[in-house]
């Protein structure tokens, strides 16, 4: 039986939106689109120290304009590879199953009983941006190189970018969106075959997330980086498919 271009993704019933669910015990958070409406519950995550401490790119503080023309950049992202699935369906239907660029699913939720849901985090998968690359022209000109690669090349390096608020940290969600995100959507649907992952040095839960997800430690790096006027240190790690 052919599958249909939006697998694995599951729909909602009642408004279908696309989605995938977290195993348990966390089977009652799912990652789905951004939806219009989410910068309210953004903007108190991203302006928590316990949070923004450990990302590089985001300003600080966190504003509401910066919310919206986050969510209205990362939405028509989504909502474009849904589309792009969906008219491949149609003009195609029973065919082989599409690669694409991104993933559509990335805003991490909790349902809650009444089957209303709250925003509690995000998880994106982009090419990488080589932070173990010290020298920074050598490393400009391998991103570009990097993000020129035609989708489907096993050669991409691709990097994870998440948080999650810090009310539900130590649940082991991320460790269980990362699996989710690169076994049912970025092997079999991005082509992923190389990845880097890059966490702060001292933020040792991001370092683990990535291990749990069979991510290698390869040491630190010292680019030269700064971050709120401050030099950071990189823990970085890097992870191969294993091919059966």
């Amino acid at each position: 039986m052919a599958l249909s271009q939006l697998h694995p993704l599951d729909i909602n019933p009642q408004t279908g939106e696309p989605f995938l669910r977290l195993p348990s015990p966390n089977h009652n958070i799912i990652l789905t689109p951004p939806r219009n409406g989410d910068e309210d519950a953004i903007l108190p995550i991203l302006n928590d120290a316990r949070v923004y401490q450990w990302m590089g790119s985001i300003p600080t503080p966190y504003l509401p304009h910066h919310a919206q023309s986050w969510i209205a950049t990362i939405k028509q992202k989504s909502d474009k590879i849904l589309e792009e699935l969906r008219e491949e369906e149609r003009i195609n239907p029973g065919g082989p199953l599409k690669i694409v660029g991104d993933c559509p699913v990335r805003y991490l939720r909790e349902v809650q009983s009444d089957g209303s849901d709250v925003f509690i985090g995000d998880i994106c998968i982009v090419r990488s941006p080589l932070e173990n690359v010290v020298d920074p022209e050598e490393r400009a000109a391998l991103v570009a190189e990097n993000n020129a690669k035609p989708l489907g090349d096993p050669s991409i390096c691709w990097s994870f970018g998440d948080y999650v608020a810090v009310s539900h940290h130590g649940r082991g969600i991320m460790s269980a969106a990362m699996d989710v995100v690169l076994n049912l959507w970025a092997i079999p649907r991005m082509g992923v075959r190389y990845m880097k992952g890059f966490a702060f040095d001292g933020n040792i839960p991001s370092a683990r997330v990535f291990e749990k997800n069979g991510f290698i430690r390869r040491g630190m790096v010292d680019n030269g980086r700064e971050v709120r006027g401050k030099p950071v240190v990189f823990i970085h790690l890097e992870w191969r498919h294993e091919e059966n």
